[in-house]
């Protein structure tokens, strides 16, 4: 039986927590996929093949980790991937209330996906896209925070503005 998990979010743009959290799900399940929202309600800086491509070079070595796109409920996208898990990061108390309610909507719509919640690494736990986002634009070193291709790509989102 194959243990099949979405790790499902904006990813705008990814973040060394997001990538802590997909590498420990490539060690406890068979299959990840990294889910890129197409998300109306945040307006990404990014656009999805933008977010795609960042994800797709972050996580070339995992060799059982797929980075695709969705539109809908992410519920919906995790039967089409016959996932059992669904994969969701939590840094602060304060996501928790959010991703709590979510959870048992999710699990509402669809009692067969079980939501896990994972932490990053201590060190990613203070971690936010906006957060970084909003230190890029005042053309602070963000290469702590993401990867370099990210890094130079929020460069790029930034001196053309």
């Amino acid at each position: 039986m194959n243990r099949i998990a979405v790790y499902p979010g904006t990813f705008d743009p990814v973040t060394f927590g997001h990538l802590d959290i997909i590498k420990r799900a490539s060690l406890l399940f068979d299959k990840v996929y990294v889910a890129v929202a197409h998300s109306t309600i945040k307006s990404p800086m990014f656009s999805v093949q933008e977010r795609k491509v960042m994800l797709e070079e972050a996580v070339r070595g995992y060799k059982n980790v797929e980075v695709e796109d969705f539109k809908g409920l992410v519920v919906d996208y995790a039967v089409k991937r016959s996932a059992k898990a669904m994969i969701r990061g939590i840094r602060m108390i304060s996501d928790f209330e959010y991703e709590f309610q979510m959870a048992l909507t999710n699990r509402k719509m669809n009692t067969h996906i079980e939501t896990i919640f994972m932490m990053p690494n201590e060190s990613y736990s203070y971690l936010s896209s906006k957060l970084i986002k909003e230190i890029a634009s005042m053309g602070a070193d963000v290469s702590a925070f993401v990867p370099a291709l990210v890094q130079k790509r929020l460069k790029g989102k930034y001196k053309n503005e």
